[in-house]
């Protein structure tokens, strides 16, 4: 060894020991570092080595003769089937492995995908693409070629592709395509592919509650046409078709224009369906409404769009009571069909999303007398029923089991305890079990088949005891209490829970609450959530899309005219302006879009 290299090797020996000495003397803690383009150049290197076949331990072969090399290691990492081809079966020992399943364009699109993250997916390829990434378990290929067929879905190609990713098993695309099709069913309907679907999969389709036909008798024209097709071979199934078309609800003209159908006129069943339609029509023309029996009474709920909140106002101008349509994803309102006479302190209910009713309380006094709007008629309007038993205000309203509830109240001299129900079959009321406390400005929540009676004011006191109702039993039973003493709370049930909200420890001294709390039934005790914004007593409160909303109200001496939105998954108020100085929205249903809204 010469000098100059001792001397070199002395010179690095004596700075390692200096920098020793250094780090011993300062406080220096270990530093975890990342080389972020370290696996990206890696896998570029290992591609590189690939391409001109340096270290390739296999090479595959396909039906057509060609040939894609690999290294058994890379392949194993990336994909199940590849592992276990390698690890398990005859092929972990050959370097030559012929795959019949798969084209070689779409194996060497796949080999090139393993060692570098990245696919091209096309019109051409995406067919045999998306099956030969399901034969080598690749996720991430098999979801990206089924977003790419999502973005192609039209109404002439849908049924095609749902039928692909059906066979595919397509986990993703087979409901999104589905979707599509119930969502453009008018569209697809007019296409060649909708004449060839089998009976299943149509049946499947016209008797989806989703299924976007606003107009139901073009529904009818669809099975028309589909059993014309090939008549001899499809007639038979005519009648098991028109079991899922939703007769009843086509006006009565409309409804004698389809009994002509020749095809109908040869089954007596098909005919069956057309008198139970024309009967249905006309109970609702005699009774106002009657309750629906099967799901053809039932208007299809085919979009985000066809729930509203109806509205219940006040104001000091004229007229001083009135309601409107409101629709919470689009912040539209419109007009809904005049009340004929002011009922600020009425109980309000909805059976069925679709029948509303308007119970006591007219013109700022005690009253038996109730108001009906079917909005599912063809043209909506307030109809006079059958007078309670009871003469009320400020009462309590629920529905449970079909059966309509009028709990509590004032009645002009006292409050009230006792409760009474509503038959809608015979349309008469009856007397049941009364509460154990006189209550009036209470909340009425239904959960579990139960009906809750919350809070409210005996006349002196306020209250926060709770009790409830059983049917079956005639009777009542004491809860636990809430929190906090509250009259003029309003109830509302969302996902199991029961809120109370708002209302008032005293309206003597005007103490109105923001608070707000829930009801587990699982353990049986009331806890705080998130107060809103604002006080509120006496509130509408109206549960839709998974949101609690509640509406107006009095604070103090002045009315409130907003809307408040929770949102149970975040625990958080947002805050809407709803209506114009000096208007009170005193109440609000959800209730199925009427015909005309959209």
């Amino acid at each position: 060894m010469s000098v100059k290299e001792m001397d070199t090797i002395q010179a690095s020996s004596s700075g390692e020991n200096n920098l020793k000495q250094v780090l011993k003397t300062n406080e220096c803690q270990p530093t975890h570092f990342r080389n972020d383009s370290h696996s990206t150049r890696i896998l570029e290197d290992l591609q590189s080595l690939r391409k001109n076949e340096v270290l390739c331990d296999v090479r595959f072969e396909t039906d057509d003769g060609c040939t894609t090399f690999g290294h058994k290691n890379v392949l194993m990492a990336a994909s199940p089937y590849f592992r276990a081809m390698f690890s398990s079966f005859e092929e972990r020992n050959k370097d030559l492995v012929t795959i019949r399943e798969l084209d070689s364009t779409i194996l060497q699109l796949l080999v090139d995908y393993i060692y570098t993250g990245e696919i091209m997916v096309t019109k051409e390829n995406v067919q045999g693409l998306l099956p030969a990434a399901n034969v080598l378990q690749l996720d991430y290929v098999n979801e990206v070629c089924a977003e790419f067929l999502q973005k192609q879905l039209n109404p002439s190609n849908c049924l095609g592709i749902r039928e692909f990713a059906d066979l595919h098993n397509c986990t993703k695309l087979l409901p999104s395509s589905e979707a599509y099709i119930k969502q453009h069913f008018l569209g697809v309907a007019k296409g060649e592919d909708f004449l060839s679907l089998s009976y299943e999969d149509l049946v499947k389709l016209i008797s989806s509650d989703d299924l976007a036909a606003p107009f139901e008798e073009k529904v009818f024209e669809c099975v028309i046409k589909w059993v014309k097709h090939d008549l001899d071979l499809r007639n038979d199934f005519l009648p098991k078709l028109m079991e899922h078309v939703r007769l009843p609800l086509l006006k009565p003209d409309i409804l004698l224009n389809i009994s002509r159908e020749p095809l109908l006129s040869n089954s007596s069943k098909c005919k069956d369906y057309i008198i139970e339609a024309l009967h249905f029509n006309h109970q609702k023309s005699v009774k106002h409404f009657t309750i629906p029996k099967t799901i053809r009474f039932e208007p299809r709920q085919f979009d985000g769009f066809q729930k509203v909140i109806l509205m219940f106002n006040w104001s000091h101008a004229s007229p001083m009571c009135y309601t409107e349509w409101y629709d919470p994803a689009t912040k539209l309102r419109e007009n809904a069909p005049g009340i004929n006479e002011c009922r600020k302190f009425a109980g309000l209910g909805v059976l069925r999303d679709q029948v509303v009713f308007a119970m006591g309380g007219v013109k700022g006094k005690s009253s038996k007398s109730v108001s009906m709007l079917d909005v599912s008629s063809q043209s909506p309007s307030w109809v006079p029923m059958a007078d309670m038993l009871v003469s009320r205000m400020r009462l309590g309203v629920g529905v449970l089991d079909d059966c309509i509830y009028a709990v509590g109240g004032y009645d002009g001299n006292s409050t009230l305890n006792s409760v009474e129900v509503f038959d809608v079959i015979n349309q008469k009321w009856s007397m049941v079990t009364s509460m154990s406390t006189n209550r009036r400005d209470l909340g009425i929540g239904v959960l579990n088949n139960r009906l809750y009676a919350v809070g409210g004011s005996d006349h002196e006191n306020c209250l926060k005891s709770v009790e409830y109702y059983v049917p079956t039993l005639d009777s009542w039973t004491p809860v636990a209490e809430m929190s906090l003493n509250r009259q003029g709370v309003s109830v509302g049930v969302l996902d199991g829970l029961m809120y109370a909200i708002g209302g008032c420890i005293s309206v003597l001294f005007g103490t109105y609450l923001k608070s707000v709390e829930v009801y587990r039934p699982s353990d049986g005790v009331w806890s705080s959530v998130a107060d809103m914004e604002i006080c509120r007593f006496r509130p509408g409160v109206a549960v839709l899309d998974g949101f609690l909303y509640v509406f107006g109200g009095e604070k103090k001496s002045s009315i409130v005219n907003s809307v408040e939105i929770y949102d149970p998954k975040t625990n958080t108020w947002t805050m809407e302006r709803l209506s114009s100085n000096g208007v009170q929205i005193y109440g609000g249903v959800v209730v199925d879009s009427p015909h005309h809204y959209h």
